[in-house]
């Protein structure tokens, strides 16, 4: 093994126990004095909003890094197939020790956070980031799949917000709301057709065919699978935000009125 293959070997394991620490130590730890709720929690929700929180810094820390990526990383961005990837493995690297931490907690905790969407949906990641470390390539398509996680802590939030008692029509649940379709139709939806313009520029060229079979399925097929749930999951949140924005301007309207009949 070379060296620079010990060290994504070593910075995965490290992500491992480091998310693990996170989940098991420093949540709860901090959790209880962000928000002293956490206590009167059931176990089951301690242990969803535990994972919840590791997922959020998750997110932050490999969205920041993608970032860098693509904006800093001119071998990567100049030959999207065969570039040198070694900031896209170290982040894939990262990802991966979460991936597989997570896994375990799922398994571990199936009844509080089982879900077989998410083991499918790992294992696939898994799969794909296979040919990242392992082979070195399409570095900038596997760098750019990650953007998708800055709109994870949206979602965290909105499960931290209703599992905490806040209405829905709460100023801070409507904020939220907003800025998850907002910030998820950034990073899953306005940017496809920068996403697939590349993947059509390198379609059918040599480094192309220097992809194996089963890169191409992992590459090609997931990213249009994905891209399907992400216009699915778009429709539901948009039609949740509008519908929840509406219910709020009714109330406000329907205050009024009572305020004027008042007076």
């Amino acid at each position: 093994m070379d060296p620079f293959s010990q060290l994504i070997l070593t910075i995965s394991v490290t992500s491992f126990f480091t998310f693990q620490w996170l989940f098991h130590k420093v949540s709860p730890w901090m959790s209880v004095r962000i928000s002293p709720s956490f206590l009167s929690l059931s176990d089951k929700q301690k242990v969803e909003w535990n994972s919840r929180t590791v997922s959020t810094f998750h997110a932050l820390l490999v969205g920041i890094f993608c970032l860098y990526i693509l904006f800093f990383d001119d071998a990567v961005n100049e030959d999207p197939v065969w570039g040198d990837p070694t900031l896209v493995k170290t982040n894939v690297a990262i990802t991966t020790g979460y991936l597989i931490s997570d896994l375990l907690l799922i398994f571990f905790y199936w009844k509080a956070i089982g879900d077989k969407f998410f083991v499918v949906h790992h294992l696939a990641a898994l799969y794909a980031y296979y040919y990242v470390l392992g082979e070195g390539m399409l570095p900038y398509f596997a760098n750019f799949r990650l953007l998708a996680e800055f709109s994870t802590p949206c979602v965290n939030q909105r499960w931290f917000f209703e599992v905490l008692g806040y209405p829905k029509s709460s100023r801070p649940n409507m904020a939220n709301g907003v800025a998850m379709a907002v910030v998820f139709f950034m990073v899953r939806i306005a940017v496809m057709p920068v996403y697939y313009i590349r993947m059509y520029v390198v379609y059918g060229t040599e480094a192309f065919y220097l992809v194996p079979w089963g890169g191409r399925v992992a590459w090609i097929g997931s990213s249009i699978c994905l891209d399907i749930m992400n216009i699915m999951w778009m429709h539901k949140i948009a039609r949740g935000c509008y519908k929840v924005l509406r219910s709020a301007r009714q109330s406000k309207a329907c205050a009024h009125q009572e305020n004027g009949k008042t007076d």
